[in-house]
């Protein structure tokens, strides 16, 4: 097991490949590389539990494009 911090990611597109990720640094936004582009999920006051314990969600709320 690692020490990494982890969040559940709520929302945005369906087929994300992971839906528990790394948050490297904690903080309030994460940005996940998808299909071109990034998803933008920030951080709620919100838990949930999961196989990997109780970890803090996170809701998407924006996609930007790459540029190219």
């Amino acid at each position: 097991m690692t020490n990494t911090p982890k969040a559940v990611l709520e929302g945005g597109p369906d087929d994300l490949p992971q839906r528990i990720v790394d948050i490297t640094p904690p903080g309030n936004e994460l940005k996940i590389q998808f299909r071109g582009g990034y998803e933008h999920f920030r951080a709620t006051a919100r838990h949930q539990d999961t196989p990997e314990g109780s970890l803090p969600v996170y809701e998407w709320w924006e996609r930007t494009e790459m540029p190219g």
